[in-house]
Order: structure tokens, then C-alpha cells, then sequence
């Protein structure tokens, strides 16, 4: 059996010892080399009828181009791409056409997934001249676009996407529901310590799950959250059907002038939590089982049915835990005028806006415009992408063959 440790590595088939890492770098490089190859042969061989007058080929291999060093996910490997002789001509402009790699583009100096990395780890702290120091030993001392000056132009060009990002339409969809909440976050934004994130997700009617906003304001406020709400209706955002969210938030009063017909969703979580908080602990267990009996009843008389229970066992002592209850009860079950398959989804926030908190760790660095930047554009969309939109499609999607949103752009379900 051949000892992996022991390959050839060299043109000249010279066996190096290779470590582990190594041994990935070199599988990497041969790799890519070998689809570059493949790439130019397929390329090379589909104009293989095409010649000239003298009735010499138009297209033909033409050597490698100089050594690169490409930084992928496993380090820093050498690269020298085959390059092609394309003498085809355009016909409207006359220019000669050109192959372009679609595996290594031409100057492409490190992988599209290292790339996504680099904001990641701005975002969770790393300075800009940490990086080279950081990522060297794991990606190799060759690895490119680490510098100083290079992170700067990323958080240069993040900052300008964030900047469209907070103008751009919203116009052309129509969104069913809001999750909205304020994120508090472990550095301040700015000098006053009660500043947080107010962030806002839309579930359009087709089912996607979007980011509409992050915006640093007070949580309690409703000048903040009126703001936030002007603005999204200024660049278009139609009225939600339904606005989930906790119940301390200023956004209520702020949500009743700018989208006064939108209904009110209390986030079971947070008021479970409140709900224990004026309970002993001895008697929290028994109290949690019957808020999640109400907060999941079949039909909002079968969770009226457990909130009395819930009544008869607590109140005497506890009126408290029950009034926090009582103030709020149309908005906790307000979700079942909706189509069943949603309810799971609307009766809390705390799913939606996990993608969002994901930004909230460290960016004490960055600075609040630059910190948002980031975390709107570049880390919160790319979270959401990766699980908590699919989470969100899922949420909306009532069944296959039917309208993703039937039951509420229409007459909405009664749930007795």
C-alpha cells in the first residue's frame, strides 16, 4: 500500500515528505491543474472545425500563462493556467474573442469561499492588520489579499453595498408579514449604552424571507422604530398583514401610524419569559408546559382553555405572571386568523431575527456605520441565505400546488 506521506510531488517525481496539510495543498493544486486542463481541452475541442483560409485551426492551446499563487480553502498553491489562442473575430465589432476561465478567472488571486470568510471575521473583531498574522499559518505565508491596505478597500466597497443597501426599492414585492426587533449587542453604538439594533425581516408572498433593515435606535422607542417604518414605506414596502414582535418594543405605537390596518403578533418567547420571571422557580416547569399548551392549541378556544387553567393554578398567588397574560392575549393568538401551515412561524421572532443576531457579537472595531455596513450586507443576507431563509420559505409555503401565500392576500383562516 503507498504511504500517502511519501507521493510525488515534483516534475521530476522527487518524493518530499508532506505533513497533512501538505498533503492537502498539493491534492488542491493538482486538482485545479487538472480542470484547468480538462476546461481548455473541452474549449479547444468544440471549435476544432473552425479554420482559417490556409486551413489552420482558429482556435489552438498556446503554452501557460506565468505562476500565480491562488489561496483556497486549503492554503496558498501555485497555479499555471493553460492559455488559449482564440483568432475568431466577432462579427458586429470585429474584435477578436477571448476564453475566460470559469474555474480561475484571469487575476483571480484567492477562492470566492475565502472571500466570504474575510467580512466574517472583520465583523467578529479582527482588525485590518490582523489578518496577514491570523490566516498565514492556515492559508500560507503566500497567501494574497490579506494586507492592510487590501482589507481597507473590502470595508471601503462593504460600507457602498450597505449604502445601496439602505436606499434600494422595495416596490417590487409585496410582504405578508413582519419580524421586528430590537438586538442589543455587546459594544455601544456610539456613546449612549441604551442604543441597540432595530432590526426588520419581510416574508414576501412568495415566500422568501428578506432583510429589510438593521438600524441602530432605542428599543423602547417609538421615534426610533417610526423612522425605521417612514423609511421602509418611502422606498415602497406595502402594509404587512401581520407585525410579530415583543411586546416591551416601542414599535407598536409607531407601527399603528405608519401601517395602521397591519395586526399585532406578541412574541410568545419573550412573554413566556416574562411570564416565569414573575414566578418562583419551583414553579416555573409547571408554568412553562401550560404556556406552551397555549401557545400551541389547535384552535384559540383550546388556548383560552389553558390560559384558564393557567388562571386557576396561579392567580391567587401570582396575579401578576397572570395580568401580564391578560394584557396582551388578542395580540399572542392574533396569529390563527392565518393559514395553520404559518402559525409555528408567526407566534414568536425569535427564529427570524437569529441571523440577525448573529451581528450583534463584536464590531466594537468597526465603528457603527462601518459595523452596520458589514453586518447588514455582507453577514446577516449571507446567514440567511445559508439557513434562516430556507427556515423562512418553508414558514410560508402553505402546500404544494398552492399559492404560497393564499390564505393571506385573501379571506384569512378562522380558528375558533
Amino acid at each position: 500500500m503507498v504511504d500517502v506521506r511519501r507521493l510525488p510531488v515534483a516534475e521530476d517525481n522527487e518524493e518530499v515528505r508532506l505533513t497533512l496539510d501538505d498533503l492537502a495543498r498539493e491534492g488542491a493544486r493538482r486538482m485545479i491543474a487538472a480542470a484547468l486542463e480538462a476546461e481548455v481541452d473541452e474549449y479547444v475541442g468544440s471549435f476544432v472545425d473552425e479554420v482559417d483560409e490556409d486551413g489552420k485551426r482558429l482556435v489552438v492551446r498556446n503554452g501557460r500563462a506565468r505562476e500565480r499563487k491562488v489561496t483556497v480553502g486549503s492554503g496558498t498553491v501555485p497555479v499555471r493556467a493553460p492559455r488559449i489562442n482564440d483568432k475568431r473575430v466577432e462579427g458586429e465589432t470585429g474584435e477578436r474573442k477571448r476564453f475566460s476561465s470559469r474555474i480561475l478567472p484571469a487575476y483571480a488571486r484567492r477562492s470566492p469561499k475565502v472571500t466570504e470568510v474575510l467580512p466574517i471575521l472583520y465583523l467578529h473583531g479582527l482588525s485590518t492588520g490582523d489578518f496577514g498574522p491570523a490566516l498565514r499559518d492556515l492559508l500560507g505565508e503566500d497567501a494574497s489579499g490579506l494586507s492592510s491596505s487590501s482589507i481597507q478597500r473590502l470595508t471601503e466597497a462593504w460600507q457602498a453595498e450597505h449604502a445601496a443597501f439602505r436606499t434600494r426599492e422595495l416596490r417590487f414585492h409585496r410582504y405578508a408579514y413582519l419580524f421586528v426587533d430590537g438586538v442589543n449587542v455587546s459594544v455601544r453604538l456610539g456613546e449612549d449604552p441604551k442604543l441597540c439594533l432595530l432590526v426588520v425581516i419581510g416574508v414576501r408572498e412568495d415566500g422568501e424571507k428578506e432583510l429589510l433593515a438593521v438600524e441602530d435606535g432605542y428599543r423602547e422607542s417609538e421615534d426610533s422604530w417610526a423612522a425605521v417604518f417612514r423609511d421602509l414605506r418611502d422606498r415602497g414596502l406595502n402594509e404587512p398583514r401581520l407585525v410579530t414582535g415583543d411586546g416591551a418594543l416601542g414599535a407598536w405605537a409607531a407601527l399603528r401610524n405608519v401601517f395602521p390596518g397591519a395586526e399585532e403578533q406578541r412574541c410568545w418567547v419573550h412573554k413566556t419569559a416574562n411570564v416565569l420571571d414573575a414566578l418562583p422557580k419551583r414553579l416555573q416547569p409547571r408554568a412553562k408546559g401550560l404556556l406552551h399548551e397555549m401557545a400551541e392549541a389547535p384552535t384559540r378556544a383550546d388556548a383560552r382553555k389553558a390560559l384558564e387553567r393557567f388562571r386557576g393554578e396561579f392567580d391567587a398567588k401570582y396575579p401578576k405572571a397572570v395580568a401580564k397574560l391578560d394584557k396582551d392575549w388578542d395580540a399572542l393568538t392574533a396569529f390563527y386568523d392565518f393559514p395553520a401551515e404559518h402559525w409555528r412561524h408567526l407566534r414568536t421572532t425569535d427564529e427570524s431575527v437569529k441571523g440577525a443576531r448573529v451581528i450583534s457579537g463584536r464590531f466594537g472595531r468597526l465603528g457603527a456605520a462601518s459595523g452596520l455596513g458589514v453586518a447588514c450586507v455582507r453577514v446577516s443576507l449571507a446567514g440567511m441565505d445559508a439557513g434562516e431563509t430556507r427556515h423562512g420559505r418553508a414558514s410560508v409555503r402553505p402546500g404544494a400546488g398552492e399559492s404560497p401565500c393564499a390564505g393571506v392576500r385573501g379571506q384569512r383562516r378562522s380558528a375558533a
